[in-house]
């Protein structure tokens, strides 16, 4: 049997559809009932709907050792998808708990009930960073903790840790690390947060555009990647996923032409987004605010890192799929 946390989340729930497709026996563990109607209006969303029943649901939680216990009762394989996400930096600890001591327990748990194979859904953000004569960051690329990074980019890069620490111990694993991913425009009503942000800033009419880019991938390859490398010989290696790299003002051009929404018109420059993460650090002080522009995601917005994605196309032969086109067909579901 396969063991999925996360599986309410946006990564989480395409992942149960294609397990399921695939005919694999799932457990998903969840914290509140009512986040498996997430769940369930996924695989809604792709007619899929008689397939949810399939799911064996149990109430675990992460950071709950005796509900682990019983969590990993028969269990196999594991994709470990949960994590708290956010650049606030209010949420230090919480993040620093749920994504590394949580990805620590799992590994625990992998250990004690002989696991086959652990598959941990990192993020670009625990990558490495450039030497001044790198272009591209890649797996191999070393973290250097003397440059700021985000305390969600630190709590990934813990939780790497705990993972290799299990390998250590004899147990098998694949990190993969996404970049941004992209859904269909449709689960801006199921999942509020994360990369689908973007679409719900462009349909109520974001003016202000930057000149940075990342990498971006969608959800289906993501999924699908991480099934297949499961499903491999390979093991003890992490991979990098994304389809290409693409510029902040390019991607949001592509969703407001498909929502049929203004496109940005206003170029904030560096300075620019450091003045409004300041400004956006006050407000939220003095009105009990959660901060919705942080220090790191100014930084974000303006830097221009490039992501290789030749380890997982030499590994698996992966062809990605376009980004834009994605984008433009799947805004149809």
């Amino acid at each position: 049997m396969v063991l999925v946390t996360g599986g309410t989340g946006l990564v989480g729930a395409h992942l149960l559809l294609h397990l399921i497709q695939n005919g694999e026996n799932v457990r998903a563990i969840y914290r509140s009932q009512n986040n498996i109607q997430k769940t369930k209006s996924v695989f809604e969303l792709y007619k899929k709907g008689d397939l949810f029943e399939q799911i064996n649901w149990l109430e675990a939680d992460i950071l709950d050792v005796p509900s682990l216990e019983i969590a990993f009762i028969g269990i196999e394989y594991v994709y470990h998808c949960a994590a708290l996400i956010s650049f606030d930096p209010k949420d230090e600890d919480a993040l620093r708990k749920t994504n590394i001591e949580g990805t620590a327990n799992m590994v625990n748990f992998s250990l004690a009930k002989d696991v086959k194979k652990f598959c941990f859904v990192s993020s670009i953000a625990a990558l490495g960073d450039l030497q001044p004569h790198e272009t591209y960051i890649t797996e191999e690329t070393d973290w250097n903790p003397e440059k700021p990074h985000s305390d969600y980019a630190i709590s990934k890069y813990g939780a790497e840790m705990e993972v290799w620490r299990g390998v250590q111990e004899d147990l098998d694993v694949i990190i993969i690390n996404p970049g941004v991913i992209l859904a269909p425009i449709a689960t801006t009503s199921i999942f509020e947060h994360g990369s689908n942000e973007l679409y719900t800033k462009v349909a109520n009419g974001l003016s202000f555009y930057t000149l940075g880019n990342t990498g971006f991938v969608t959800i289906n390859d993501v999924v699908r990647i991480a099934f297949e490398l499961m499903k491999s010989n390979i093991k003890n290696e992490r991979f990098t996923l994304i389809a290409d790299n693409i510029v902040f003002r390019d991607i949001l051009n592509t969703i407001a032409e498909v929502l049929k929404a203004k496109k940005p018109t206003i170029h904030a420059t560096p300075l620019f987004m450091n003045f409004l993460w300041i400004a956006n650090g006050i407000f939220s002080t003095l009105f009990f605010r959660k901060r919705s522009l942080t220090k790191a995601t100014a930084k974000a917005s303006y830097s221009k890192n490039l992501y290789s994605n030749e380890k997982i196309k030499t590994a698996l032969g992966t062809v990605f799929l376009d980004v834009n086109q994605y984008i433009n067909e799947a805004s149809k579901l």
